[in-house]
């Protein structure tokens, strides 16, 4: 079962530098949420999503690609830190509320971090955008001009460390280091997903929203974690699909074809930490299997079956190989590999302690 101190004690306290003048510009309901988030924020029971939740805003962000501005979602820092801020991404299809208990403990030790949402999940407010993978470095490099305006050490977790990847390379004067958190960064695309018609691509994403799916994920992504827990867990991942507007964002960047960063990978210049949870079972877990970079899913004659087949086959793709850690740290020259022992797949949430103890050393 999943505990943390309410202390919060870091082993490695940083000196902070001056307190920051960032203002918020967001209505607050009178429940302390912002009034943008999703009303069912107030189901969710876990005391450290909810405060966290009531620091989200949103920042305008202005697109070269398409010349619209974003109000895009994220946690600004409280401090301004001696040492180059800590951006945190999130995984696949989820939010800034990942970091609900890993924040913390970097804020009190002084880093100044920062959470940011994907374009496309978590909670901006989307309407009608691309949010294909040169689109999202798009929003991510702007969100960082805009606001951070100096070298970043880039927190990607899962698929968010092949964002991480292709903003560390594509735009290498934004990031000073890389940390990489049971990355998931050998999936070539979405595969068969991209060609998908639009009719049974919106079944499979209403099917990636559907609790039964998000519910059994979690219990395959956490060790030792009770149902009750889980549940609540699921809710919180499951927050941001309730807008409007999550279904197209998610089968826009389906059918572009999703990310590819294999050949990217040793053209990483920065010093890197990879972090690995021993009992990762998502990554062990296999629906689908690989075979000369191409996606064979399992014979199925039914439309409803092959929707289903290919989304599970494309969704574990994503966490499909063992020993990937391995392959990582060898591609990546000069990479330091740190394993969390009786830790699963999302180690900032599983093991906040050990995980923020292992970025505190890194940064310093």
């Amino acid at each position: 079962m999943l505990t943390l101190s309410p202390s919060y004690a870091s082993p490695l306290p940083l000196k902070l530098s001056k307190k920051s003048k960032f203002r918020t510009h967001f209505h607050v309901c009178a429940n302390g949420f912002p009034s943008f988030l999703p009303k069912e924020i107030d189901n969710i029971k876990d005391k450290f999503a909810r405060n966290l939740a009531q620091r989200i805003q949103r920042l305008p962000v202005q697109l070269t690609s398409s010349g619209t501005s974003i109000m895009s979602s994220c946690v600004r820092p409280m401090v301004q830190g001696n040492t180059d801020p800590i951006v945190l991404l999130h995984g696949f299809d989820s939010s800034c509320l990942e970091w609900r208990y890993t924040y913390p403990l970097l804020e009190e030790a002084g880093l100044e971090s920062w959470a940011i949402d994907i374009l496309g999940w978590g909670f901006s407010d989307l309407g009608l955008q691309q949010c294909d993978a040169a689109s999202k470095r798009n929003h991510l490099y702007q969100f960082w001009k805009s606001y951070i305006k100096r070298p970043m050490i880039l927190v990607g977790p899962s698929l968010g460390a092949v964002v991480a990847i292709d903003l560390a390379v594509n735009h290498p004067e934004a990031v000073s280091k890389l940390i990489l958190i049971d990355a998931s960064v050998y999936s070539e695309g979405t595969g068969e997903m991209a060609k998908l018609p639009r009719l049974f691509a919106y079944a499979g994403v209403a099917l990636l929203k559907s609790v039964p799916l998000r519910l059994y994920v979690n219990l395959i992504a956490f060790n030792d974690v009770s149902f009750n827990t889980s549940l609540d867990w699921m809710k919180i991942g499951r927050l941001h699909c309730l807008y409007p507007w999550w279904e197209d964002a998610a089968v826009n960047f389906m059918t572009s074809g999703g990310y590819n960063v294999v050949p990217l990978i040793n053209q990483v210049k920065q010093q890197t930490l990879i972090i690995w949870g021993e009992d990762d079972q998502i990554i062990s877990y296999k629906l689908a299997f690989k075979v000369e970079g191409e996606i064979h899913l399992t014979e199925s004659r039914e439309r409803a079956n092959r929707i289903l087949t290919n989304l599970l086959s494309w969704t574990s793709l994503l966490y499909q190989e063992l020993e990937l850690h391995q392959k990582l740290h060898s591609e990546l020259q000069g990479a330091t590999l740190r394993q969390i022992p009786d830790c699963g797949h999302i180690p900032h949430v599983e093991k906040p302690t050990s995980v923020a103890d292992l970025i505190i050393r890194f940064v310093q």
